[in-house]
C-alpha cells in the first residue's frame, strides 16, 4: 500500500468515527449543548480533512499527468536509441565494406604512382640529387660546316667554297650529361645548394674522333648557393648561365628557358652564355618582384676583313679567342699554364657587370606571366706599340686604350593556355655583345689607331611550345642575329668591318666554286621546328625521342650592288634515356 492510500485511508476511518460520534450525540439529549458544541468542531475538523483529500487528489492528478509525460519521453528516448541503433549499424556495415575495399584501392593507387627511384640521396642533413642523361644523336647538313652537335651557324659557307657542295651526316653521344645537386639547411631560414653538370662537347686541340672519340668533359655549371628567407636575399658564386639568359621563374638558377632544340647550339638571337660568376639578387613582394646583380667573367671576340690590316708600323697585344680572326695576326701570344699554345685569350681588366629586373604578378590565383628587363656593361681594353712614324702622326712607344661598350634588352614568357601552350620572346641590342649570342658574331674590331671599336648589333629570338599531349610537344621557334659595319678610314683605305667600299662582289664569283668573293658576314637568321616525345616512363626512368628540323640562312654585307647569301638545311634525331 502505497502513502497516498494510506492517507485516504485514514481519512476515511476518520470521517466515519465523526458520523459514529454524531449519532451518539443525538442519542443523549441530556447532552445537548456540550454535544453540538462537539458538532461544530468535529464539522470543520471534517471539512479540514477533505480540503486534504482534495489537495491530495490534486497532488495524485498532478503525478499522474508527470508519470505520463515521463512515460512518453522514456517511449521517445527508445525511439531514437533505435534509430541510433539502426544509423550505427549502417554505419559499421558501410565501414566493414570500405575496410574490404582498401587492398584494392592500394592497389590502384600504387599502380598509378611511378615506381620509386634512387635520385635523391640523404646523408647528415644534405639531400644529394642525381640527374642526367644518355643520349645517341644524329646529325646531317645540306653543307658542311665540320660541327659535331653545336652548330656553328655563322661559318656555314658561301657557294664559292668548295664544301658549300658537300654534306654532313655524323652522329654523337657528346651532348650526354651527368649532374647532381646537394641541398641543406644551415636553419630554418637559411638554405644551401651545390650544383655541378657535365657534358661531353669539350673539344681539346688534339681530340678527334678518328678512332676513340678522344673528347674531354665539358663543365657546363658549377656553382654554390645560399638562400635567406628572412631577407628574400640569394647569392651565387661559380660558372652558370648567364644572367642575362632568360628565367622561367623568378631569377633564380636551373629555372633558365633555352630553346628546347636538339642543336646544343640552340638557335640564333638567343642571348646566353654559361661563365664563372657571382650574382646577388633580391626578391619583394611575395616574389613578385626581383632585382640582381652579376660580375661576370669578361672576353672579347674580335674580327676584322681580309687585306686591311693596321698602317705600317703599327702592332696591336690582342691575344683574341679562338675562332675568331684580325689582321694583322695578334701579337704577343703565349703558352701559359692552363692553356693550349694554340689557345689565345684576349684581354680584359674589367668584368661584365650586368644588372636584371624581373616581374611576375597574380592574374587571379596563378603567374603566367613572367617579364624580365636587363642592361650589361662591358669594358675592352687593348696595348698599342708603335715602332716607327706613320701616316696618322701616333708617336713611337707603347700606349693604352680603354673603350666602353654594352647593351640592354628584355624578355617574356607567357602561359597562354595552362598546360597546354607556353611563349617566349626576348630581344638583345647594343655595342660590343656579339659573343652574348648563339651565332658567335663578333664584339669589335680594330681603329686605324689601334684602338678596339665595338660593333653594333641585334638579336631577337621568338617561339612557342604546344603540349599537344602530356607525352609530346611540339616546337616551333625564329631568331635572328645582324651586325652593323664599323669602318674606320685613312686616306683613301678603309680598316675595320663591313664593307670597306674597296671589295666589289659579283653573282658569278660568289656562286662559282673557287670564285672570288671575300662576303663578311652580316645577319644569321634561322627558323627551327621540332618535337619531344616521351615514350617511355616507367620504373626504370624515362626514354625522350627527339626529331628537329632548321632552315638557317647567312647574309654578307652587300657591295656592287649584289648581296652574298648562304644557307643550311640541318636535321637532328635524339634518343635520349634519362635513368632518373
Amino acid at each position: 500500500m502505497t502513502s497516498k492510500t494510506s492517507l485516504l485511508a485514514s481519512a476515511a476511518v476518520c470521517i466515519v468515527c465523526a458520523l459514529s460520534a454524531t449519532d451518539a450525540a443525538q442519542a443523549a439529549p441530556k447532552h445537548k449543548h456540550a454535544v453540538a458544541s462537539a458538532n461544530s468542531t468535529l464539522a470543520e475538523e471534517v471539512k479540514a480533512l477533505k480540503a486534504q483529500v482534495d489537495a491530495l487528489q490534486a497532488t495524485l492528478q498532478a503525478q499522474a499527468q508527470a508519470q505520463q509525460q515521463t512515460q512518453a519521453q522514456i517511449q521517445e528516448s527508445d525511439a531514437r536509441a533505435a534509430e541510433a541503433a539502426a544509423a550505427a549499424h549502417a554505419a559499421q556495415a558501410k565501414l566493414d565494406m570500405q575496410i574490404e575495399q582498401i587492398p584494392g584501392a592500394v592497389q590502384t593507387a600504387v599502380a598509378a604512382q611511378p615506381a620509386p627511384t634512387l635520385d635523391k640521396l640523404k646523408y647528415k642533413g644534405v639531400t644529394l640529387t642525381l640527374g642526367g642523361f644518355a643520349a645517341a644523336e644524329g646529325i646531317y647538313r645540306s653543307r658542311n660546316i665540320g660541327s659535331d652537335i653545336s652548330s656553328s651557324f655563322a661559318k656555314i659557307p658561301f657557294e664559292n667554297a668548295a664544301l658549300s657542295r658537300t654534306n654532313e651526316l655524323r652522329g654523337t653521344a657528346r651532348q650526354s650529361r651527368v649532374s647532381f645537386l646537394a641541398q641543406g639547411d644551415i636553419n630554418v631560414a637559411t638554405h644551401a645548394g651545390f650544383y655541378g653538370e657535365f657534358d661531353f662537347q669539350g673539344a681539346a686541340q688534339t681530340a678527334n674522333s678518328n678512332e676513340s672519340n678522344s673528347y674531354n668533359p665539358r663543365i657546363r655549371n658549377l656553382y654554390g648557393t645560399i638562400d635567406w628567407d628572412y631577407w628574400g636575399l640569394h647569392l651565387l658564386a661559380g660558372q652558370n648561365w648567364s644572367l642575362v639568359t632568360l628565367n622561367s621563374k623568378g631569377i633564380t638558377p636551373r629555372n633558365e628557358v633555352p630553346p628546347p632544340a636538339i642543336d646544343a647550339q640552340y638557335v640564333p638571337g638567343f642571348a646566353w652564355t654559361r661563365q664563372p660568376q657571382i650574382r646577388i639578387t633580391k626578391d619583394f613582394a611575395d616574389k613578385q618582384f626581383w632585382l640582381a646583380l652579376s660580375l661576370e667573367n669578361p672576353q672579347t671576340t674580335f674580327t676584322g676583313t681580309a687585306g686591311n690590316g693596321l698602317p705600317a708600323g703599327v702592332s696591336v697585344t690582342d691575344l683574341v679567342t679562338g675562332n675568331s680572326t684580325i689582321n694583322p695576326a695578334p701579337v704577343g701570344s703565349v703558352a701559359s699554364s692552363g692553356f693550349n699554345s694554340v689557345n689565345t685569350m684576349s684581354l680584359n681588366r674589367t668584368p661584365d657587370v650586368i644588372v636584371k629586373a624581373a616581374w611576375e604578378p597574380y592574374i587571379g590565383v596563378s603567374r603566367p606571366l613572367h617579364v624580365e628587363a636587363f642592361g650589361i656593361y662591358r669594358d675592352f681594353y687593348d696595348q698599342i706599340t708603335v715602332t716607327a712614324a706613320n701616316t696618322q702622326g701616333l708617336t713611337p712607344g707603347v700606349h693604352e686604350a680603354d673603350v666602353s661598350g654594352g647593351g640592354y634588352g628584355g624578355s617574356v614568357t607567357y602561359t597562354a593556355i595552362p598546360k597546354i601552350l607556353d611563349l617566349q620572346a626576348s630581344v638583345m641590342t647594343g655595342k660590343g655583345i656579339g659573343r652574348y649570342g648563339s651565332s658567335q658574331l663578333a664584339d669589335a674590331t680594330l681603329r686605324t689607331d689601334g684602338k678596339v671599336a665595338p660593333i653594333s648589333e641585334t638579336m631577337y629570338l621568338v617561339g612557342g611550345t604546344l603540349h599537344a599531349t602530356p607525352a609530346l610537344d611540339l616546337y616551333l621557334f625564329a631568331g635572328q642575329e645582324r651586325e652593323d659595319s664599323q669602318i674606320s678610314a685613312l686616306g683613301t683605305a678603309n680598316y675595320g668591318f663591313g664593307n670597306l667600299n674597296n671589295t666589289i662582289f659579283t653573282a658569278a664569283g660568289c656562286t662559282t666554286v673557287g670564285g672570288s668573293c671575300s662576303a663578311t658576314v652580316r645577319q644569321v637568321s634561322q627558323v627551327t621546328a621540332g618535337l619531344w616525345d616521351k615514350a617511355y616512363t616507367g620504373s626504370f626512368g624515362q626514354i625522350r625521342l627527339g626529331l628537329q628540323y632548321s632552315h638557317t640562312q647567312l647574309e654578307g654585307f652587300s657591295g656592287g650592288g649584289y648581296t652574298p647569301k648562304t644557307s643550311d638545311d640541318m636535321i637532328f634525331t635524339s634518343f635520349r634515356y634519362y635513368p632518373f
